[in-house]
């Protein structure tokens, strides 16, 4: 038997553990910077399968290291651990049990997909080459997110690729898909803040209205992308919540705006930085208004290792078949698995989780969120087999 189908079988067998624990972390959620009991959890679990576990890495981060029996490279694979705000609406014996927190983007599917790995590799150390370093990670939801911090405590240190998988219900379960170069977005955020002049709704030449500040700032922030930005690049700017005003016959002197900038550029990130400081500054300075903008800058974009793409799609069609290993299209999602990619080669794949007959049909952060559970065995399968086929590569030559 190939050492490919013995790795297949043995993961198939782990498949129903794989569950089992997903189920657990899915009725135990816990958001961003807060995983404690989350970590615990996990960290128990890898011990008692012997692995050597770092805990407590910029917050709730884990990282286990698998040493082989032979000489090879060191490959990291990546998980994200944290949850999210939102109240569990399924109707399944596994929902969350912590009102208003649920997995709503498979984070808990990932972790137990890795959790499996750490198993099987653990269960075959003696024909494992080199090493696997095994990255749970804290806090992908909310920015500045768990990459940076788990990467200053050494998680990339010797690393000589990088690995990771997003469960993806966009895609059907058994197809896999990934692209080279930019597969998500940069994520920018910003705060803007006006300060008008309140007064009585019947009086309003007494006052600045922050409403109807608000309102023309909204306006003209759209014409950013749709006439300052080279319609080939794409960039989203979005506006998701406006907050003023607080009763019908008095003019609101404070709005609160929030919103997001999605990019895929450097220079057009920066440049739609700039047209929104401009805009906050002129538009209110007309009405005379005052105001404070607070941008922050997320998580660049994922961008993909050619080589690395080349070798998912080589690997992907071993697996799974040329058909069912997708060229993936630009997502507007962002995710700090980007921070991996900015030191070390690596890819990012999405692993199809969408099944209509399962209700598996929700978008990503939908309170009936929920996925195909086999896709984590595909899962795992095409993580393991990217590792193995980059240790074979890159195995020394005896003789």
């Amino acid at each position: 038997m190939s050492a490919t189908k013995q790795r297949e079988e043995a993961l198939q067998l782990l498949y129903p553990q794989m569950v089992e624990w997903r189920r657990h972390l899915h009725r135990h959620p816990e958001v961003s910077y807060r995983e404690k009991e989350t970590a615990a959890y996990i960290a128990a679990i890898l011990r008692d399968l012997g692995c050597d576990v770092q805990t407590d890495l910029g917050g709730h981060g884990l990282i286990a290291t698998i040493d082989g029996s032979g000489d090879g490279p060191t490959v990291a694979l990546r998980a994200d651990i944290d949850a999210l705000a939102i109240q569990d609406q399924k109707q399944v014996d596994y929902a969350s049990q912590v009102p208003g927190v649920m997995h709503a983007c498979g984070h808990d599917a990932h972790t137990a997909t890795m959790l499996g790995i750490a198993s099987y590799y653990m269960r075959h150390r003696d024909s494992l080459a080199g090493r696997r370093r095994l990255l749970f990670q804290a806090s992908e939801e909310i920015s500045p997110g768990g990459a940076l911090p788990l990467i200053e405590h050494g998680a990339l240190e010797d690393v000589d690729a990088v690995y990771g998988v997003h469960l993806w219900t966009p895609l059907a379960y058994g197809q896999v898909a990934s692209r080279e170069g930019a597969l998500m977005a940069a994520a920018d955020e910003f705060t803007i803040e006006i300060i008008g002049k309140g007064g009585h709704g019947g009086l309003p030449h007494d006052t600045i209205d922050a409403i109807v500040v608000g309102s023309a700032l909204v306006t003209a922030l759209q014409t950013i992308v749709s006439r300052q930005v080279n319609p080939l690049q794409p960039a989203v700017v979005t506006i998701g919540t406006f907050q003023a005003g607080s009763a019908n016959n008095v003019i609101a002197g404070h709005a609160l705006l929030k919103g997001t900038v999605r990019t895929f550029d450097s220079h057009t990130r920066e440049d739609i930085r700039e047209r929104i400081e401009q805009m906050v500054e002129r538009i209110c300075g007309l009405y005379g208004a005052g105001s404070r903008l607070d941008y922050r800058m997320g998580y660049p974009p994922v961008v993909n290792d050619a080589e690395e793409v080349r070798r998912f799609f080589r690997v992907g069609a071993e697996v799974l078949g040329s058909d069912a290993t997708l060229q993936a299209s630009m997502v507007m999602a962002a995710e700090d698995f980007s921070y991996y990619l900015h030191h070390k080669p690596g890819c990012f794949m999405f692993v199809g989780a969408g099944n209509e007959e399962l209700g598996a049909r929700y978008a990503h952060h939908h309170p009936m969120f929920d996925l195909d559970e086999r896709s984590m065995l595909i899962s795992a399968r095409l993580m393991t087999a990217m590792a193995e086929d980059y240790a074979a590569e890159r195995r020394p030559q005896l003789g």
